[in-house]
């Protein structure tokens, strides 16, 4: 059995802050239809990505009590060996992205950021920083072929729980879709930072210069909140 196989195979686990939040989450008619449709792709033969046991790192990278900052993405990488979980961040060894390679380029500008030679992204994740996809799923090479099943319910909700009952978090909301999806936090409680979306199709209109991890910074420390090293190691 492959090491990917395998993965698929281990029991879904989640952290205990999120699952006490969640749980109502989790027995609800929705997300057992979204068990249903995932059940449904693996018996069918279709590879599906992440594997299961990545499938909310996210949430247990970055337990709710440590939240500082959220960064939203859309759906996870549909090649293989690259989604793991968190938005943006590809395995060891996976070529860095081209949207991942402009955040790079922005934080080398705004923090004097050296670049990897990586695209892992766990250490910003052990910070606080949580790396949220809105689809947590994804049909190998067919993106957004979760899109619609459930997934966006249920990450609407982590939102809405951290606006509603944490303080002084940062929002960065790249690209429209996630401005959408972050339009319910509450402006009054936390910064909400907005730009266009790194990918290289639009990038250069707003993205580059948008100086959104030092802002960041900046506030998390003016809230008594240490601030994060976007340094990655090597």
């Amino acid at each position: 059995m492959s090491t990917e196989a395998a993965a698929q195979k281990r029991p879904v686990e989640l952290e205990a802050s999120w699952l006490k939040l969640l749980r109502e989450e989790f027995d609800s008619d929705y997300m057992r239809q979204l068990r249903v449709f995932l059940r449904e792709e693996k018996q069918s033969g279709r590879q599906v990505y992440p594997p299961g046991s990545d499938m909310f790192n996210a949430l247990n990278s970055t337990p709710f009590d440590d939240v500082k900052i959220v960064i939203l993405g859309q759906d996870p990488y549909h090649g293989e060996g690259q989604a793991h979980g968190l938005c943006f961040s590809v395995k060891p060894g996976v070529p860095v992205p081209p949207s991942l390679r402009n955040i790079y380029r922005e934080l080398e500008t705004d923090m004097g950021f050296d670049p990897p030679g990586h695209g892992f992204l766990q250490a910003w994740a052990q910070q606080g920083v949580l790396l949220l996809n809105s689809v947590l799923t994804v049909r190998a090479n067919q993106a957004g072929s979760h899109q619609g099943k459930g997934w966006e319910r249920f990450t609407d909700r982590i939102v809405a729980l951290l606006s509603q009952h944490k303080e002084a978090l940062v929002f960065l909301l790249w690209g429209s879709y996630a401005q959408k999806k972050g339009a319910i936090v509450d402006r009054n409680r936390h910064l909400v930072l907005q730009s266009v979306h790194p990918s290289p199709l639009s990038a250069g209109r707003g993205f580059f210069g948008n100086r959104h991890f030092s802002q960041a910074n900046t506030y998390l420390q003016s809230h008594g909140k240490p601030a994060v090293n976007w340094q990655l190691p090597p």
